[in-house]
This record gives C-alpha cells, sequence and structure tokens, in this order.
C-alpha cells in the first residue's frame, strides 16, 4: 500500500475525478503537493488544493460526496478505503493564511496540467514560501528551502520579503511571523542559497 502521493499517483486520482466531473474545476496546489507536482519533492503526506471560484469549491465538494469521500476536518476530504486526506481551501485561502490575491489571477499560480474538466495548476513561488512560513514547522523550513534551491534563479528575494511583509501586515500573529521570515533568510545564507541575489 502507498503511504505517501507522488505526481504519478495523484494524477491518477484526479484523473478518475476528472471522469466523473460536469463541469469546469479549477485547482490550485499549495504546500507540499506544489512541490511534489513540480518534482521538486518526490512525495507528500496528503494532498492540498485551493479552489478559487466558490461555485467550483461547491461542485467539488457535492461530486466527492457523490464519490464516496467524507469530510474528516474542516477542510479535509478522505474515502474510507483511502489513508490520503485531500484538503479544499475556497477563495484565497490556505488554512488560516490569507492571500493577497486570487491565485486564478494572471501571474499568480502556473498552469501544470489540463484535462477535459479539471484543471490542475500551481500556486506561484511567493505564496508558496510565504504560506509556508506562516506555518512555519520543520517540514516547512525544509520545503521553503527546496524550492528556494530549485528556483534559486527565479525567485527575486526583495520581491519575497515585501510581499511576505504586506501579508503579515493582516495576521494577528504578525511578529512571530515575521520572525520566521528571519529565521528563512538565515537558512538561506547558511545554505549559500541566492548568496548572490543579496538577501535583504
Amino acid at each position: 500500500m502507498e503511504y505517501r502521493l507522488n505526481k504519478h499517483l495523484l494524477f491518477g486520482i484526479l484523473g478518475q475525478w476528472n471522469r466523473f466531473a460536469k463541469r469546469k474545476i479549477h485547482l490550485i496546489a499549495c504546500g507540499g503537493t506544489a512541490l511534489t507536482l513540480m518534482d521538486i519533492k518526490a512525495s507528500t503526506k496528503d494532498a492540498d488544493f485551493i479552489v478559487p471560484a466558490e461555485p467550483e469549491y461547491k461542485y467539488l465538494i457535492r461530486m466527492l460526496n457523490d464519490l464516496g469521500y467524507q469530510q474528516i476536518t474542516g477542510s479535509g476530504w478522505r474515502k474510507k478505503s483511502d489513508i490520503f486526506i485531500f484538503d479544499f481551501f475556497p477563495g484565497k485561502r490556505i488554512h488560516t493564511t490569507e492571500l493577497l490575491e486570487i491565485p486564478l489571477k494572471k501571474d499568480h499560480h502556473v498552469l501544470l496540467k489540463e484535462f477535459s474538466h479539471l484543471y490542475i495548476g500551481v500556486l506561484n513561488d511567493y505564496d508558496l514560501i510565504c504560506s509556508k512560513l506562516f506555518r512555519g514547522t520543520t517540514v516547512d523550513f525544509d520545503d521553503c528551502l527546496m524550492l528556494a534551491s530549485a528556483h534559486k534563479d527565479i525567485i527575486d528575494l526583495e520581491r519575497l520579503d515585501r510581499h511576505f511583509r504586506e501579508m503579515a501586515q493582516y495576521d494577528i500573529s504578525e511578529s512571530r511571523i515575521l520572525g520566521n521570515l528571519e529565521v528563512f533568510l538565515d537558512l538561506l545564507r547558511k545554505e549559500s542559497i541566492h548568496e548572490s541575489a543579496g538577501i535583504p
């Protein structure tokens, strides 16, 4: 039995859903799921997706009910026969973190695969890193380092710093979250990632 979701297995499940779907559903992968789909991380324990359009989110939940999925947490769905949890976040929210923009907007996600009904995108690097650092677990820091290393020629750290601080203004734990940013930047320095880019 598989205990973690790799890219092949995840696309297989999404392909099964696509055969049942009767209308378009946009899914934007976030968290470790996004890194797995971008081949940065080998696998993920569970699957996290933003569903930016509220009507599509409601339709998806009805479809999952029809397919035998049950709601086991506030955002998590799972079949009785499965061990994988699929978390779905409507609008521009990931867990308790609010993104600055709806991720379907131009340049806020990257299209990865488009089935006949399911559109699979991955969240942009800046929102991926910020949303993970807002949680700030060891796994989150490790994932952010992997992403920063893989995309070191793409990510602008000054832009990341601005983006993070703007997002943090709207959180009640702003000072704690800003501390996570400083820890992450220190880790980048120690790992010699982006050393030529001028870390803020």
